[in-house]
């Protein structure tokens, strides 16, 4: 048989601003609906603020700040994608969850270059699928928001 045991990957698909996303299943904890959201003072914009999360203090970053998109108009209910760091916890704030997609890493494609810059910075790859794009997160890349001069 031609469908020997090919390289697959899963992806938990979320959809930011219309666009859809890809996270490997291998680094998503959990999928929840953020409840009672503490603020963090003098922290960046992209840090919505603080959980509770069946007893662990989750960090909520918005990925619509992140990737530089607008705020959701009124109180849209989110949901959010529970991810390691660090050995930190985060929810990825996103607008609405999708399906658990099994994609060949054979078609998985270098992020193309008309592809927006924003997105670029935190990709790490493609998938062409039925005419949309699914831009795979690299999640480390989401969550390194320290500022650039940290690093010098």
């Amino acid at each position: 048989m031609s469908d020997a045991p090919e390289n697959v990957v899963e992806y938990v698909t979320a959809t930011v601003g219309g666009q859809l996303f890809g996270l490997p299943i291998s680094r998503v904890q959990d999928v929840f609906a953020p409840d009672r959201l503490t603020r963090v003072p003098l922290a960046p914009p992209e840090i919505a603020g603080l959980l509770n999360l069946r007893g662990r203090i989750v960090t909520a970053i918005d990925l619509r700040r992140r990737l530089g998109l607008e705020a959701l108009a009124g109180n849209a209910p989110r949901m959010a994608v529970g991810v390691e760091w660090k050995g930190e916890s985060y929810g990825l704030l996103i607008d609405v969850i999708g399906e658990v997609l099994k994609l060949p890493t054979s078609d998985r494609e270098d992020n193309p270059v008309n592809l927006d810059p924003g997105l670029a910075q935190v990709s790490a790859g493609v998938h062409r699928l039925d005419g949309r794009l699914l831009v795979i997160l690299d999640v480390d890349r989401v969550l390194d928001i320290a500022p650039r001069s940290e690093a010098a």
